[in-house]
């Protein structure tokens, strides 16, 4: 009677919390091998009634409700929220409609009106369809929702979500592209305004911006949006992005103005430096293209254009450089510029310019913004023209400074990461690479000369740094107060995705400052710094992939720069060592230990994430690349790269690493000409993988002492880490690399290739207890030595005191981050049913730690993994997400037995389980 009544109400108000029962808790033999999931009894009881379930965080390519959608068939995903045991998804349907009215709010199809597309009850548990429904139309919002059938055949309806396109086509735009009549060597920053009327009720608004630099863009006086940077980096001459923002509540009837102002950015580098960017192939002065396009009430659509309509001045920032820093003369500013009644008659006329690429999209990524204040923390005046402010911590981003003092008074802010000997901001570990021609640009350094019309504030439009100090000084007298600075943690505004917190501080700093690295490295492209150089080095790049991926959702962003590559890459296969370039990088730094990006972040996207486009839209290159390779290479041996980078003392072969990141390259293509169903390839480039293995191991392996090469830490992890060690003598490789490890008084002894291989290569085959050893290290060489020195980022090199190769903020040796979830929490992908729809969940409780706790919020929810130690006991939560399940494989851990609502499941086998959350006594 319950159970029915229960049914009747379709359980809309019933809240229960289950806790863990055995009948989930089956062992690995038991699996459903199509699902992955254990199976679920189906004699529910009355208390086994469970708590509301909904669909939730519905996206469209990875975003919530975004604009300027171009893709013709996107990416529609959701999450089943339950918390009950063994909770899943069954079937789905999936309703489009371009009035959200026309989709029930009850799910209730047959009252739909107005759909676009609707899907039949499918009976699948996939949370992510591509859109097949009828051709999208541009400039369109289109509403969605779906309604998710759960194991009891109940249905839930989710709320409703949105996306909306955006031109689609290039042929859709309107404007034309405009600039002023300077060319590229010109300083200031060029402005532009436009007015016009409108004389109707308006229901929606939309401004489609591209452009060939950077931009500020202001309607009424506001500037629009928070983003910053925008439009992200690209091979301008290739790719130029757009962003689209609604501006319905900018407007207004009667007179409205339009400003932008441009900045260089990328596009027109003035300054110099090695890489010589400001000899790039696109480079022009700034121009852009502008679409304001608004839709009335009665229907009717009126667009805005950029034309020669348009006005143009200089004003007050004379100076921007993305590389070195901007300067701003006050007294040049013109209050009111972006608004309608401004006088603009001393304002020239625009030129038209050509596009800087034929191949204009919609930049549908995460922005830049303004993510965290920092004040400063410290002041020391040195005298009354010189100040250096301490924010603490060393970020990417920019400075804002307060003062007052007379017109004409003229302050520098000088950007430094540490101090000399004096306690002055020392920037000789990051102007290396800078090659200034005249005094006029000083490296990481504001020039803000003020209007003395009381006080003011300058914040850099177009330019971040890499600093914790900011020596501020003057020539004339000044007074300043700590709170006269402050600080802007700038990068890609990407979600947390993940959670690491243990007893220990050292590794609990060590993950902060990781996080602090990668997120300071991340301008819509992975950077190796954001002072020195700002370059997408693409070693550093797919080394801290998996930290990225585990800590944030970072999909979006790896997505365009793969795009960037494909860009980049050259008809034979060659890619450059950094990416965007503008043409250095081909001849140095690249080769397969470095662009293997190529493969491998299309890999850890699709075993993060469960989605095989990454995949797809990368095949052909992937391919292109590995040809190459094996053109140039047909032992299978290669010598290009530039090995393991940044050593402590033991440099290992060139040859060995780089012929290993090259298996790992065509083992990923075998992989994926598997999923995109390839047979051919599959089986050609399995082929050409076990070619390359077995050359690899018949000249650097000796097989009867288990020892590669000279036996040094790099050259027995990587080999281990990446699967080349035949599988009869993994455990000899690694017993050899843990005896390794120990002669090394358990210290790195690696550059970044062994970095990123150690400490995984030990905690996977049964030295987790030495990985750790190593990994919490405070004395040198090690990431908590480091953090015993003051560090809140990561360095570029293990000696603090090196001579080069010293920035300090580098995320080169950020392996770590993506460990402590895989090699102490256990929390892994699986490759067979990507995605974390099955979790493998390895944890080691390793000697030196008393609790441990790692979360991941996957496609399906968050997934934890914690333990603690009591004594001899250990006690192990878990809890599994909706909609999947989880594989947990014992540590070996002798004369012990594990426990849980009484049972005694077996250490020495793998234990299956549903969805859910289950405690778990070792003793």
């Amino acid at each position: 009677m319950i159970r029915r009544l229960l049914h009747t109400l379709n359980f809309k108000r019933i809240t229960f919390c289950l806790a863990a029962s055995a009948s989930t808790l089956l062992s690995f033999a038991d699996t459903n091998s199509n699902s992955k999931a254990a199976h679920t009894p189906s004699n529910h009881k009355a208390a086994d009634i469970p708590p509301l379930a909904r669909a939730s965080d519905l996206k469209c390519e990875y975003l919530v409700n975004p604009l300027g959608i171009d893709s013709r068939h996107p990416r529609l995903s959701w999450r089943l929220d339950d918390q009950r045991q063994g909770a899943r998804q069954t079937a789905y349907q999936l309703l489009v409609s371009t009035d959200s009215a026309g989709i029930d709010k009850d799910g209730n199809n047959e009252h739909s009106r107005n759909l676009t597309w609707q899907t039949l009850k499918t009976t699948s548990d996939s949370s992510r369809i591509i859109y097949q429904g009828p051709s999208l139309q541009p400039f369109t919002r289109y509403y969605w929702r779906v309604v998710i059938w759960d194991e009891l055949g109940r249905s839930f309806p989710s709320s409703i979500a949105s996306f909306e396109t955006g031109l689609m086509d290039k042929a859709n735009w309107k404007g034309s592209w405009i600039s002023d009549n300077r060319d590229i060597n010109y300083k200031p920053a060029p402005y532009f305004r436009n007015t016009f009327t409108i004389g109707k009720k308006i229901k929606t608004a939309r401004a489609y911006i591209a452009v060939a630099g950077l931009y500020e863009l202001y309607i009424n006086g506001q500037k629009t949006g928070n983003h910053r940077l925008d439009p992200l980096y690209t091979r301008f001459d290739r790719r130029t992005l757009y962003v689209t923002y609604d501006v319905t509540a900018q407007l207004q009837n009667g007179k409205n103005a339009i400003g932008v102002l441009l900045g260089n950015g990328w596009y027109n580098h003035q300054s110099t430096a090695v890489w010589n960017f400001h000899h790039a192939p696109w480079r022009g002065r700034p121009a852009f293209c502008l679409d304001l396009r608004i839709t009335y009430d009665d229907g009717t659509t009126e667009t805005i254009t950029s034309d020669n309509h348009w006005k143009t001045a200089s004003g007050p920032v004379i100076f921007n450089s993305i590389y070195t820093a901007e300067h701003y003369d006050a007294r040049l500013e013109q209050p009111a510029w972006n608004t309608a009644g401004f006088e603009d008659s001393a304002w020239h006329k625009v030129i038209y310019r050509s596009a800087p690429s034929n191949n204009i999209v919609s930049q549908t990524v995460v922005p830049i913004r303004d993510i965290e204040t920092i004040p400063s923390v410290n002041l020391k005046k040195i005298a009354d023209t010189l100040y250096l402010f301490d924010l603490g911590r060393n970020i990417s981003g920019v400075s804002q400074l307060t003062v007052k003092g007379e017109a004409g008074t003229v302050l520098r802010l000088k950007h430094a990461e540490k101090l000399d000997k004096n306690g002055r901001a020392d920037q000789s570990n990051i102007d290396v690479h800078y090659r200034p021609t005249d005094d006029k640009d000083p490296y990481q350094t504001d020039i803000f000369i003020l209007s003395g019309k009381g006080e003011e504030t300058f914040k850099p439009y177009f330019n971040y740094k890499g600093f914790q100090y900011v020596e501020v000084s003057s020539d004339r007298p000044v007074s300043l107060t700590k709170e006269s600075l402050t600080g802007y943690f700038m990068h890609s505004d990407v979600a947390a995705a993940g959670s690491i917190h243990s007893s220990s501080n050292t590794l609990n700093k060590i993950w902060q400052a990781t996080n602090n690295s990668y997120l300071s490295n991340l301008f819509g492209y992975p950077t190796d710094c954001p002072q020195r150089e700002k370059n997408g080095w693409t070693g550093d790049a797919h080394i801290a992939s998996e930290t990225g991926l585990y800590n944030f959702d970072g999909i979006t962003v790896y997505e365009k720069w793969m795009a960037d590559h494909r860009d980049e890459q050259q008809p034979n296969g060659v890619l450059p060592s950094i990416i965007p370039t503008g043409g250095w990088g081909y001849e140095w730094g690249n080769g397969p230990d470095w662009t293997s990006t190529i493969a491998l972040i299309p890999w850890n996207l699709y075993l993060f994430y469960g989605d095989a486009k990454p995949l797809a839209d990368n095949y052909e290159n992937i391919r292109r690349y590995v040809d190459h390779i094996d053109e140039g290479y047909p032992s299978g041996l290669t010598t290009w790269g530039l090995g393991d980078w940044v050593p402590v003392k033991s440099v290992s072969p060139v040859e060995l690493t780089s012929s290993i990141y090259y298996y790992t390259d065509v083992r990923i293509l075998a992989r994926a000409a598997a999923i995109l169903h390839k047979p051919a390839d599959e089986s050609k480039y399995s082929a050409l993988a076990g070619k390359i293995k077995n050359a690899i191991n018949a000249k650097y392996l000796d097989s009867s002492t288990g020892i590669y090469d000279k036996g040094y830490q790099t050259e027995l992890s990587v080999p281990l880490y990446w699967g080349i060690v035949p599988e009869g003598l993994k455990s000899k490789v690694a017993a050899n690399l843990a005896e390794r490890v120990k002669a090394d008084n358990y210290h790195l002894d690696a550059g970044i290739l062994g970095a990123k291989a150690l400490l995984s290569a030990l905690s996977d085959n049964g030295y987790a207890d030495v990985a750790y050893r190593v990994a919490s290290q405070e004395t040198y060489p090690s990431w908590g030595w480091w953090i015993v020195n003051g560090a809140t980022t990561l360095y570029e090199n293990w000696n603090i005191e090196a001579r080069s190769d010293l920035s300090l903020n580098h995320i080169m040796f950020g392996e770590i981050g993506a460990w402590y979830y895989k090699g102490i929490g256990g929390i892994k992908a699986d490759p067979q049913f990507p995605g974390f729809k099955n979790v493998l969940l390895e944890p080691n409780f390793v000697t030196g730690l008393d609790h441990f706790e790692s979360a991941h919020d996957g496609p399906y929810g968050k997934i934890v993994s914690s333990w603690s130690r009591k004594g001899t006991v250990i006690s192990y939560t878990v809890t599994i997400p909706a909609n999947s399940s989880a594989t947990i494989r014992w540590p070996a851990i002798s004369g012990k037995k594990v426990y849980s609502d009484g049972l005694t499941p077996d250490l020495s086998r793998p234990l299956q389980v549903n969805a859910g959350s289950y405690q778990f006594e070792i003793k």
